[in-house]
Protein backbone atom coordinates (compact mmCIF):
# COMPACT_ATOMS: atom_id res chain seq x y z
CA UNK A 1 0.00 0.00 0.00
CA UNK A 2 1.37 3.24 -0.85
CA UNK A 3 2.20 5.93 1.37
CA UNK A 4 -0.49 8.92 1.96
CA UNK A 5 0.92 12.13 0.15
CA UNK A 6 2.26 14.29 2.67
CA UNK A 7 1.23 17.21 0.82
CA UNK A 8 -2.25 16.04 1.46
CA UNK A 9 -4.10 16.78 4.61
CA UNK A 10 -5.31 13.62 6.09
CA UNK A 11 -8.73 15.92 6.88
CA UNK A 12 -9.14 16.86 3.49
CA UNK A 13 -12.43 16.00 1.42
CA UNK A 14 -12.22 13.22 -1.77
CA UNK A 15 -15.08 15.19 -3.31
CA UNK A 16 -13.87 18.68 -2.51
CA UNK A 17 -15.43 21.61 -5.25
CA UNK A 18 -12.89 22.54 -8.21
CA UNK A 19 -12.85 26.00 -7.42
CA UNK A 20 -10.91 26.71 -11.05
CA UNK A 21 -14.50 25.44 -12.85
CA UNK A 22 -16.98 28.76 -13.44
CA UNK A 23 -20.14 28.40 -12.19
CA UNK A 24 -21.65 30.92 -14.59
CA UNK A 25 -20.51 30.88 -18.10
CA UNK A 26 -20.00 34.53 -19.39
CA UNK A 27 -19.85 34.54 -23.32
CA UNK A 28 -17.37 37.16 -25.16
CA UNK A 29 -20.45 39.63 -25.73
CA UNK A 30 -21.27 39.64 -22.22
CA UNK A 31 -17.81 39.65 -21.11
CA UNK A 32 -16.36 42.64 -23.16
CA UNK A 33 -19.71 45.22 -22.15
CA UNK A 34 -18.74 44.39 -18.55
CA UNK A 35 -15.81 44.72 -18.94
CA UNK A 36 -15.94 48.24 -20.00
CA UNK A 37 -18.95 48.85 -17.50
CA UNK A 38 -16.44 48.07 -14.48
CA UNK A 39 -13.44 49.83 -16.23
CA UNK A 40 -15.60 52.94 -16.00
CA UNK A 41 -15.80 52.88 -12.18
CA UNK A 42 -13.19 53.94 -9.70
CA UNK A 43 -10.18 51.66 -9.09
CA UNK A 44 -11.49 49.27 -11.85
CA UNK A 45 -8.88 46.40 -10.61
CA UNK A 46 -10.20 45.80 -7.18
CA UNK A 47 -13.61 45.41 -8.64
CA UNK A 48 -15.87 41.96 -9.53
CA UNK A 49 -18.79 40.97 -10.93
CA UNK A 50 -21.06 40.20 -8.15
CA UNK A 51 -24.00 38.48 -9.63
CA UNK A 52 -26.69 36.47 -7.23
CA UNK A 53 -30.72 35.81 -6.82
CA UNK A 54 -32.57 37.83 -4.66
CA UNK A 55 -36.14 36.45 -5.25
CA UNK A 56 -37.40 34.61 -2.12
CA UNK A 57 -38.27 30.61 -2.53
CA UNK A 58 -41.12 30.00 -4.82
CA UNK A 59 -40.66 33.08 -6.91
CA UNK A 60 -39.19 33.27 -10.23
CA UNK A 61 -35.91 34.23 -10.28
CA UNK A 62 -34.70 37.82 -10.33
CA UNK A 63 -31.16 38.73 -10.70
CA UNK A 64 -29.05 40.92 -8.93
CA UNK A 65 -25.69 42.27 -11.09
CA UNK A 66 -23.52 44.71 -9.57
CA UNK A 67 -20.02 45.50 -9.07
CA UNK A 68 -17.90 44.57 -5.83
CA UNK A 69 -14.55 44.39 -4.21
CA UNK A 70 -13.68 41.01 -4.56
CA UNK A 71 -11.25 40.85 -2.02
CA UNK A 72 -13.68 41.60 0.56
CA UNK A 73 -15.99 39.26 -0.13
CA UNK A 74 -17.41 37.32 2.14
CA UNK A 75 -15.76 34.23 3.15
CA UNK A 76 -18.50 31.96 2.08
CA UNK A 77 -18.61 33.49 -1.11
CA UNK A 78 -17.38 32.49 -3.91
CA UNK A 79 -14.90 33.68 -6.36
CA UNK A 80 -14.15 32.67 -10.01
CA UNK A 81 -11.88 34.21 -12.60
CA UNK A 82 -13.01 34.18 -16.03
CA UNK A 83 -10.20 35.97 -18.27
CA UNK A 84 -9.64 39.22 -16.87
CA UNK A 85 -12.92 39.35 -14.76
CA UNK A 86 -13.63 37.98 -11.54
CA UNK A 87 -17.03 36.85 -10.65
CA UNK A 88 -18.49 36.88 -6.78
CA UNK A 89 -21.28 34.23 -5.99
CA UNK A 90 -22.94 34.21 -2.84
CA UNK A 91 -23.11 30.99 -1.22
CA UNK A 92 -26.93 30.70 -1.35
CA UNK A 93 -26.58 31.40 -5.14
CA UNK A 94 -24.16 28.61 -6.70
CA UNK A 95 -26.63 26.17 -6.86
CA UNK A 96 -29.09 27.98 -8.32
CA UNK A 97 -26.93 29.51 -11.08
CA UNK A 98 -24.35 26.74 -11.74
CA UNK A 99 -25.23 26.37 -15.03
CA UNK A 100 -26.51 29.44 -16.02
CA UNK A 101 -25.00 31.56 -19.52
CA UNK A 102 -24.64 35.34 -19.04
CA UNK A 103 -25.02 36.86 -22.37
CA UNK A 104 -25.49 40.05 -24.12
CA UNK A 105 -27.52 40.79 -27.65
CA UNK A 106 -28.24 43.95 -29.30
CA UNK A 107 -31.82 43.50 -28.56
CA UNK A 108 -31.95 42.22 -25.06
CA UNK A 109 -28.52 43.47 -23.28
CA UNK A 110 -27.54 41.04 -20.80
CA UNK A 111 -29.27 38.25 -20.33
CA UNK A 112 -29.08 35.39 -17.82
CA UNK A 113 -30.42 31.77 -19.29
CA UNK A 114 -30.49 29.73 -16.30
CA UNK A 115 -31.15 25.65 -16.85
CA UNK A 116 -32.41 25.54 -12.98
CA UNK A 117 -35.56 26.09 -11.70
CA UNK A 118 -36.98 27.87 -8.78
CA UNK A 119 -38.03 25.52 -5.56
CA UNK A 120 -41.63 25.06 -5.37
CA UNK A 121 -43.40 27.67 -2.77
CA UNK A 122 -44.53 25.99 0.78
CA UNK A 123 -47.83 26.10 1.21
CA UNK A 124 -49.45 25.59 4.49
CA UNK A 125 -52.22 22.84 4.00
CA UNK A 126 -50.80 21.21 0.51
CA UNK A 127 -50.04 17.56 0.36
CA UNK A 128 -46.91 17.09 -1.51
CA UNK A 129 -46.03 13.11 -1.06
CA UNK A 130 -48.71 11.52 -1.80
CA UNK A 131 -49.18 8.80 -5.07
CA UNK A 132 -51.30 11.69 -6.39
CA UNK A 133 -48.73 14.46 -6.48
CA UNK A 134 -46.24 11.47 -7.93
CA UNK A 135 -48.51 11.01 -10.42
CA UNK A 136 -48.90 15.12 -11.40
CA UNK A 137 -45.49 15.64 -10.49
CA UNK A 138 -44.52 12.81 -13.35
CA UNK A 139 -46.87 14.53 -15.88
CA UNK A 140 -45.21 17.79 -15.46
CA UNK A 141 -41.86 16.32 -15.79
CA UNK A 142 -42.61 13.97 -19.12
CA UNK A 143 -45.69 16.30 -21.02
CA UNK A 144 -46.51 19.51 -19.30
CA UNK A 145 -43.52 21.59 -19.32
CA UNK A 146 -41.94 19.68 -22.89
CA UNK A 147 -45.21 20.76 -24.28
CA UNK A 148 -44.91 24.60 -22.94
CA UNK A 149 -40.89 24.37 -23.56
CA UNK A 150 -41.57 25.80 -26.87
CA UNK A 151 -42.60 28.90 -24.83
CA UNK A 152 -39.48 29.23 -23.08
CA UNK A 153 -42.14 28.39 -19.80
CA UNK A 154 -42.46 25.89 -17.59
CA UNK A 155 -44.96 25.05 -14.28
CA UNK A 156 -43.83 24.00 -11.09
CA UNK A 157 -45.81 21.73 -8.84
CA UNK A 158 -46.66 23.35 -5.78
CA UNK A 159 -48.92 20.37 -3.95
CA UNK A 160 -52.52 19.64 -3.45
CA UNK A 161 -55.65 20.40 -1.52
CA UNK A 162 -56.95 17.19 -1.23
CA UNK A 163 -60.60 18.43 -3.09
CA UNK A 164 -59.49 17.99 -5.98
CA UNK A 165 -57.52 21.13 -7.36
CA UNK A 166 -53.94 21.33 -7.51
CA UNK A 167 -51.57 24.07 -7.32
CA UNK A 168 -49.05 25.11 -9.32
CA UNK A 169 -46.45 28.22 -10.36
CA UNK A 170 -45.70 28.94 -14.30
CA UNK A 171 -41.97 30.57 -15.16
CA UNK A 172 -39.81 31.40 -18.15
CA UNK A 173 -41.93 32.84 -20.75
CA UNK A 174 -45.25 31.73 -19.11
CA UNK A 175 -44.39 34.40 -16.37
CA UNK A 176 -45.87 37.78 -16.83
CA UNK A 177 -47.00 36.28 -20.40
CA UNK A 178 -50.65 38.17 -21.13
CA UNK A 179 -51.68 34.47 -22.73
CA UNK A 180 -50.39 33.09 -19.86
CA UNK A 181 -54.00 32.14 -17.85
CA UNK A 182 -55.20 30.75 -20.76
CA UNK A 183 -52.31 28.59 -21.16
CA UNK A 184 -52.62 27.52 -17.73
CA UNK A 185 -56.68 26.91 -17.51
CA UNK A 186 -56.97 25.72 -20.87
CA UNK A 187 -53.91 23.23 -21.41
CA UNK A 188 -52.03 22.80 -18.21
CA UNK A 189 -55.47 21.91 -16.65
CA UNK A 190 -56.79 19.94 -19.58
CA UNK A 191 -54.06 17.84 -19.52
CA UNK A 192 -53.26 17.00 -15.60
CA UNK A 193 -57.38 16.97 -15.73
CA UNK A 194 -57.70 13.86 -17.95
CA UNK A 195 -54.41 12.29 -16.81
CA UNK A 196 -54.76 12.04 -13.24
CA UNK A 197 -58.21 10.91 -11.79
CA UNK A 198 -58.33 12.58 -8.37
CA UNK A 199 -57.61 15.94 -10.08
CA UNK A 200 -60.23 17.99 -11.37
CA UNK A 201 -58.59 21.77 -11.26
CA UNK A 202 -55.70 23.39 -11.48
CA UNK A 203 -55.40 27.13 -9.79
CA UNK A 204 -52.11 29.08 -10.47
CA UNK A 205 -50.37 30.54 -7.54
CA UNK A 206 -47.92 32.81 -9.34
CA UNK A 207 -47.75 36.76 -9.39
CA UNK A 208 -47.53 37.47 -12.84
CA UNK A 209 -47.02 41.58 -11.96
CA UNK A 210 -43.51 40.24 -11.48
CA UNK A 211 -42.77 39.49 -14.99
CA UNK A 212 -39.66 41.20 -16.20
CA UNK A 213 -38.14 40.12 -20.19
CA UNK A 214 -39.92 36.72 -18.95
CA UNK A 215 -38.78 34.61 -21.85
CA UNK A 216 -35.43 35.16 -21.33
CA UNK A 217 -35.86 35.14 -17.24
Amino acid sequence: MSAPDARQSPFAATDAVDVSAPIVEITEAARSVILGLRDAEEDPSSLGLRMAIISAPGEEFRYDLGFDEFLTAAFTDEVRTIGDLKVIVPADSVELLRGAVLDHTESQGLVIRNPNRPSAPTIEGLTTDDAVSAEVEALVAAEVNPALAAHGGFVTYVGHDGEGTAYMTMGGGCHGCSMSKATMLDGVQTMVVEAVAAITAVRDLTDHTTGSNPYYA
